[in-house]
């Protein structure tokens, strides 16, 4: 993979929530996948950050929705994984997959 198009733990488990979230994936509903999904605590501010450094490396794109009532007038902005995206998540999954073949992981308790 060229460099500037790896992606770590956070940035994939981000891009697998919104691949899973498919339309409605926008900040807050990723946050709250990977929070139920993981276990792991997640703060707004590293969702943010993380879906703004995918869409400037290609892997996200973005645009706003209808402005709501409930969000006082304002549009949620919604996110959908890129070709791009695809192919570094794919990638990252592989390699993670291929160092693991032969090692035994232990079981959580």
């Amino acid at each position: 993979m060229a460099k500037g198009t790896y992606i770590g733990e956070f940035e994939q488990l981000v891009l697998l929530a919104v691949l899973r979230l498919g339309q409605n994936a926008h900040g807050a509903i990723i946050r709250e996948e990977i929070i139920d999904r993981t276990g792991r605590s997640v703060s707004r501010g590293a969702v943010y950050a993380g879906l703004d450094r995918l869409e400037e490396k290609g892997f996200l794109k973005s645009w706003l929705g209808a402005a709501t009532a409930e969000r006082g007038g304002r549009a949620k902005r919604h996110y959908e994984m890129t070709a791009n995206g695809e192919l570094a998540l794919s990638t990252a999954f592989h390699a993670v997959k291929r160092m693991a073949q032969g090692v035994r992981i232990p079981r959580l308790a």
